[in-house]
């Protein structure tokens, strides 16, 4: 069966490293944990996306399915979490201004949906303001679905790695989280290489991030 998606795309201003998605009639995830994915994020009621630039454009592409698509490919980050639309307008909007001009991700009005996020250059022009160029893309898959944990499906990124190490840091470390058969374990595998690559000043301005 073929499915019709609506599909739109648009500049989002990105500000302290995030763009968000909200819902003017009260909380779309107050009551999910998603924030050790290095993504995206439910805090204070909204959901929110995690960039690598400080401030500046990004490209945002909304896509609107009936039932469950498959990730898409070629993306550096995938995570996915749940949410609820009490309004049926969950919209996409830089921190301190209007929404832009993209579909509601709540495709089907008010009720239980499932979000994938996905994120490609990240690692590009980490903490860096007012960035002339777009270097930054993240497609939004959106479609009804009841709640289900949080997932992260896709690491590739540097900058994803580096907020996800912090993130453990800053809560428990165990010998053994340096096994490759950890998930953080893989992660500082990724900031390992990077570093050995010459991608040290992508870490360091990431470093250097709002905590």
């Amino acid at each position: 069966m073929n499915e019709s998606v609506h599909t739109r795309t648009a500049l989002v201003h990105a500000e302290y490293h995030l763009f968000q998605i909200s819902d003017p009639e009260g909380p779309v995830a107050d009551d999910l944990d998603a924030s050790h994915n290095g993504l995206v994020s439910a805090i204070d009621g909204a959901i929110e996306v995690s960039t690598g630039i400080h401030t500046g454009n990004v490209q945002v592409t909304v896509e609107l399915h009936a039932v469950k698509p498959e990730p898409a490919a070629d993306w550096d980050e995938i995570a996915e979490i749940s949410w609820q639309s009490p309004s049926g307008e969950a919209l996409v909007a830089p921190l301190m201004d209007d929404p832009v001009d993209l579909p509601s991700l709540a495709s089907r009005g008010p009720g239980h949906y499932r979000l994938r996020v996905h994120a490609r250059g990240r690692d590009t022009a980490v903490d860096q303001t007012v960035v002339d160029e777009v270097v930054e893309s993240y497609l939004l898959q959106s479609w009804p679905a009841a709640h289900q944990e949080a997932l992260l499906v896709r690491t590739t990124g540097a900058y994803g790695a580096h907020l996800r190490v912090q993130e453990a840091d800053d809560t428990i470390v165990i010998n053994h989280e340096d096994s490759l058969d950890t998930q953080t374990g893989r992660e500082r595998d990724i900031l390992r290489r990077a570093e050995r690559q010459g991608d040290c000043r992508v870490l360091d301005r990431a470093s250097a991030q709002v905590s």
